[in-house]
């Protein structure tokens, strides 16, 4: 069931800053349909029993659907995306920066209730919210994951998906990663090299593996800066926009999906995905390699591999304008296709 929550409750969010244009101070351009969901400006809606924040902006050509963005993490929040890369995207697209339950401006669940699948429920229920047929999807990291779950059940109500540095078979992706381990950080792979086997006698996660291969949070931290960023600037941007707005991740909605089987989930169902399907990968990304994400464009019947020869795990901010441009082709092309 989907409530509309006056725009003062925003101040009730726990930690949450004043409802606010998140972009920076850039003015809201129309959007391209007149249903009240989708004015522009923020937005704050009761679904499944979570009070969800999202912000609408930019301008889409007739028949191009609006696009939901879909944040990784899992609880990083969408206003780093909204802020820093937003100006481009908003050229030429409807976007949608949607803050997922218990993330950014979102409510926590005061049930502490997280599933992938209850994830899927929200979006849909915003999608009805919002009072169109289809949305267009950009999935970042964990978020990719979500959308192509929300596609494989609901794939009439998409119009195509723009899946960047993203998960799709964490087993498989896990091994990829630590063999870049092995490649950047030798000493660290060699104190778990050999000891791949759990207690049962099963063959152990390679990204417990990789998490245990670092002696120090500090050490894993740096680690994950460099195959993530190639400018590290980038990082500290991302950061001190949140800061400024009151944004942190509490990584409540993070444990829950790693305790619900993240670390074994292996999505399959491609033959569901037949909507057109653009997978983004950055050459430099060792947490979402390119191989790994070749390979799931090779398993859908309707998808393109694009690779930015200068980007780590977070291409729309490392190429904006490059991601902005394909993005908005991509998305009108879905169009002509229909």
């Amino acid at each position: 069931m989907v409530k509309a929550v006056p725009a003062g409750a925003a101040l009730m969010l726990a930690g949450c800053a004043p409802a606010a244009n998140t972009g920076g101070g850039r003015a809201d351009a129309p959007a391209h349909a007149a249903a009240p969901g989708l004015r522009p400006g923020v937005h704050e809606v009761q679904i499944n029993g979570v009070r969800l924040w999202y912000r609408v902006a930019g301008r889409a050509p007739a028949g191009v659907a609006p696009v939901v963005f879909l944040h990784g993490g899992p609880g990083q929040g969408s206003t780093h995306f909204d802020e820093l890369a937003g100006d481009p995207m908003e050229r030429s697209l409807a976007m949608v920066y949607l803050d997922q339950r218990g993330s950014g401006r979102s409510e926590r669940p005061p049930s502490g209730e997280y599933s992938i699948a209850l994830l899927v429920e929200d979006l849909e229920e915003l999608r009805q919210h919002l009072g169109v047929p289809r949305i267009g999807l950009i999935g970042h990291s964990f978020g990719a994951l979500l959308a192509l779950e929300y596609a494989k059940k609901y794939p009439a109500n998409v119009s195509g998906i723009v899946f960047t540095s993203g998960l799709w078979d964490t087993p498989y992706q896990c091994r990829l990663r630590l063999q870049r381990v092995a490649e950047l950080r030798p000493e660290a792979y060699a104190r778990v090299a050999a000891d791949t086997l759990a207690r049962d006698g099963t063959r152990r996660n390679d990204c417990e593996l990789e998490f245990q291969a670092f002696r120090t949070r500090e050490e894993k931290a740096a680690y994950d800066t460099e195959i993530m960023y190639p400018d590290p600037a980038i990082e500290v941007r991302m950061d001190s926009v949140n800061a400024a707005h009151g944004i942190r991740n509490t990584g409540e909605l993070g444990r829950a999906i790693f305790q619900g089987g993240l670390l074994q989930y292996r999505f399959t169902a491609f033959d569901r995905i037949t909507m057109p399907v653009l997978v983004i990968a950055g050459w430099h990304d060792g947490a979402a390699r390119p191989a790994g994400l070749r390979e799931l464009a090779s398993r859908l019947p309707n998808a393109r591999f694009v690779e930015y020869e200068r980007s780590g795990h977070f291409p729309y901010l490392d190429e904006p304008e490059r991601f902005a441009r394909e993005t908005a082709a991509f998305f009108s092309a879905t169009v002509a296709k229909r």
